[in-house]
């Protein structure tokens, strides 16, 4: 019962996922339908209910668009797991401060970028003028597109696709 469920808006746009056991009491409870169910059934003493892989609401919810949280592995994923200064391809990166925070640059999406450990040790404290580095890709925070925030339950999930299609 402590399965993921994707749940859908009215309007097939994902909300969240929840827990087999939550959704199975949306869809008692008439506020959700099935619309994949792939995972067999659930036996009660008097009833057998289908197992839910993706459910929809019944009546929209309205929300704000969802951010991506700042990360290590989400600044990866954003640059393509690419070091910003040099192009390399790699799954040892480090995190770089575009402006070094004991400059006053922040801890934010628009000022941290994916580096390899050469690249870093180059920037040091530097500013990119002062270590005579250039960023391949301006620092941005990224969409909060609905497969980027449920990508890594794709893995698993695969009958999840075609509603986080962008």
């Amino acid at each position: 019962m402590s399965e993921a469920v994707l749940v859908l808006n009215q309007n097939y746009e994902p909300l969240n996922v929840c827990h087999t056991h939550r959704a199975v009491v949306l869809l008692i409870g008439g506020k959700a339908e099935i619309i994949v169910d792939s995972r067999g059934n659930i036996s009660t003493a008097t009833a057998k209910f289908p197992r839910p892989s993706v459910i929809r609401l019944s009546h929209q919810v309205h929300r704000p668009r969802p951010h991506l949280k700042l990360s290590r592995r989400a600044v990866f994923r954003r640059d393509d797991f690419t070091c910003q200064y040099c192009g390399v391809q790699s799954n040892h990166l480090t995190i770089d401060h575009v402006i070094p925070r004991h400059r006053g640059g922040k801890h934010a999406w628009d000022n941290v970028v994916s580096a390899c450990d050469p690249c870093n040790r180059r920037k040091g404290g530097k500013t990119l003028k002062e270590a005579g580095l250039v960023l391949h890709r301006r620092a941005a925070e990224p969409s909060g597109s609905m497969r980027a925030l449920f990508a890594h339950y794709l893995m698993e999930y695969q009958e999840w696709a075609p509603f986080l299609a962008e």
